[in-house]
């Protein structure tokens, strides 16, 4: 595996761009991506995310905010890849398709010239443990972050963003908190983040929309904060 991931690395110059960020290990079973039908729904999505700036690009070109689609009944995604967040219009070459992962392993395997975003565990989590979900959306709201920490759905301040123990920690929630009928949870170890989820990203949007309505009257602001969110596209 480690000769696997050195060839990874030194084949695609834009992975060592990104790697300091990406925090599990990955494996590209193919290049090419396949053109999928969901494409246009994530762009769309994306366009209104970025109109609100929940994802983009900080003051100091650090990318932040993440969106993917389940690809169809299976628990593969097509996820944005890591650094594009700060793009307006994705191409379908931005958006990796993940085939396999392993939490306990920490690694993934990808299709797609892209490397998946660095929260791709996080996405991998909520599709294995709701099956309705078919969309999620992982961006950074500072308002609603601190309307909702420890009030809705949390993870622990120790699971960081990208990581294993996160993944683990979103899959305790979906288990034993409301999580599943809520559709919205906060990482408390990633300030500002907030991922929310739906049958598709209509609806997870719309949840996401509800909350900000709800939690400030003030949450048409600017949301992201540029001190408080690491790199997470």
């Amino acid at each position: 595996m480690r000769g696997k991931r050195k060839r990874h690395f030194l084949s695609f110059p834009r992975a060592r761009a990104v790697s300091q960020y990406v925090k599990f290990s990955c494996e590209r079973a193919r290049a090419e991506i396949t053109p999928f039908e969901r494409f246009a729904e994530l762009n769309t999505c994306r366009r209104k995310l970025l109109e609100l700036q929940l994802i983009g690009v900080d003051s100091t070109g650090i990318s932040f905010g993440n969106l993917s689609v389940r690809d169809g009944a299976t628990n593969n995604f097509y996820i944005t890849g890591s650094g594009t967040a700060g793009t307006t219009e994705l191409a379908p070459a931005d958006c990796p398709k993940v085939v396999a992962y392993d939490f306990e392993r920490n690694w993934l395997r990808y299709e797609g010239s892209a490397i998946p975003s660095s929260e791709s565990l996080t996405h991998a989590a909520i599709y294995q443990s709701d099956k309705k979900a078919g969309a999620v959306i992982h961006c950074h709201d500072s308002n609603l972050w601190a309307a909702l920490v420890n009030k809705a759905p949390t993870t622990p301040r120790a699971a960081g963003y990208g990581t294993a123990e996160v993944a683990y920690e979103v899959m305790r929630l979906l288990d034993s908190s409301d999580v599943q009928g809520r559709k919205i949870l906060v990482m408390a170890g990633h300030e500002g983040g907030i991922v929310s989820f739906g049958r598709d990203l209509d609806e997870a949007f719309a949840v996401l929309t509800l909350e900000r309505k709800e939690s400030s009257p003030c949450a048409g602001s600017r949301s992201h904060k540029d001190s408080s969110a690491p790199h997470d596209g």
